[in-house]
């Protein structure tokens, strides 16, 4: 059946109301106590959520990478809380969380799953650890469940200015020719929102997804690698098929297969930073780096003053940078400047006098007014 404008229309205002509805239903109660959680500190430099369906190795994999012991066993549901555990890795440290496995119908709550759920709104990055041997749509039924609440996998924000206003009406313009949805279109979501005074300026080609997950504001953007374990039980072919897959890697935990390889796509995707201090007149220390990433604030050289010392950017004067990021070496830098990994960089703070000649330690001008008629006169003393 050949869809018609008027029925493009219907479909978007619908997606509409079952965006509201759902956010509607997924709020918590107003009233009653919170239920047990599976939230745990923040440590280290980036983390990982290991997320999947039960008994396809998550734990086992927690174990071979961190070293922490997290209990496997041939039934599922061995895990019934968040196991952390860290990855020393390239001199950084990225804590990596075991949860319990989920099951289809997570996001309304089976099976504790809006709790594993949240965990993983709160992670950098996802690894979903999929059986190999399995059926490939226990993919799709995962990533469903994730974007269900709002979870968006690989995916960037949609380029699109909101506001609301007070008054005014609504003014929709665009920056490109939007192909997947118009003007009036916009406008029938607005309606379904109650929204009758906004600005909406499209600076890329946008969908009507693209435009209710702006409206509602709480979506999460994460970044997603998909682990297919258990490729030994696999014929060559089908790895390789499976390695040719975006986002995609075949290991193995019981064989110890391409252990090495899911440290570096995790690495080369979380994107971190490694950016070593220098003092003036010494040697690079190579010991300790500052890890940064754009997930956590950015790579300025403003960003990484403010993970040393919140101070030194009052301070600061200029930077010397060494490394991949300077065009010459070493080059004088601004805050603004971009970092890249492995670079150098030495801090050149604004000089302060001491006060060793001397000056500013005494005050060589009094507070008092020049003028004696503007002096505070005492009151006479009494008798």
């Amino acid at each position: 059946m050949a869809r018609t404008q008027a029925t493009e229309y219907h479909l978007g205002q619908l997606k509409a109301k079952l965006a509201k509805l759902r956010t509607e239903l997924q709020a918590p109660p107003k009233s009653g106590g919170g239920g047990e959680g599976f939230e745990v500190q923040k440590y280290g430099d980036g983390r990982v959520a290991l997320i999947g369906f039960p008994s396809v190795g998550k734990s086992t994999l927690l174990t071979q990478l961190t070293g922490t012991k997290s209990e496997a066993a041939a039934y599922e549901f061995t895990t019934l809380t968040c196991i952390p555990g860290v990855i020393h890795y390239n001199d950084a440290k990225i804590q990596l969380l075991d949860l319990p496995g989920i099951i289809e119908g997570a996001a309304q709550g089976k099976g504790r799953g809006r709790q594993v759920i949240a965990v993983c709104k709160s992670a950098d990055l996802l690894l979903m650890v999929l059986d190999a041997g399995k059926p490939h749509f226990h993919r799709e039924i995962l990533t469903r469940e994730l974007e269900s609440v709002g979870l968006r996998l690989n995916r960037k924000a949609p380029n699109i200015y909101f506001r609301k206003k007070k008054t005014g009406g609504v003014q929709i313009s665009s920056l490109v020719p939007l192909t997947k949805m118009d003007e009036k279109m916009a406008q029938r979501i607005l309606a379904e929102y109650k929204i009758h005074n906004a600005e909406i300026l499209f600076k890329e080609d946008c969908s009507v997804d693209d435009l209710i997950d702006v409206m509602e504001g709480n979506r999460r953007y994460i970044k997603c690698l998909y682990v297919y374990n258990k490729v030994d039980v696999c014929s060559m072919e089908e790895v390789d098929e499976i390695a040719r897959r975006p986002f995609s890697i075949p290991i193995s935990c019981y064989q110890k297969l391409n252990l090495d390889g899911v440290l570096e796509r995790i690495w080369d995707m979380m994107g971190l930073v490694r950016v070593f201090t220098k003092k003036v007149g010494h040697k690079p220390d190579f010991s300790d780096p500052v890890v940064m990433s754009e997930d956590r604030g950015g790579t300025t050289v403003e960003h990484f003053c403010a993970m040393i010392h919140h101070s030194l950017i009052k301070e600061f004067k200029y930077a010397l940078v060494y490394g991949v990021s300077a065009k010459h070496t070493p080059q004088r830098v601004g805050l603004q400047h971009e970092l890249e990994d492995e670079d150098v960089v030495q801090i050149v703070k604004k000089k302060i006098n001491t006060g060793e000649d001397g000056l500013g330690r005494f005050k060589t001008t009094s507070d008092k007014p020049l003028r004696i008629a503007d002096r505070e006169k005492k009151k006479p003393l009494k008798t």
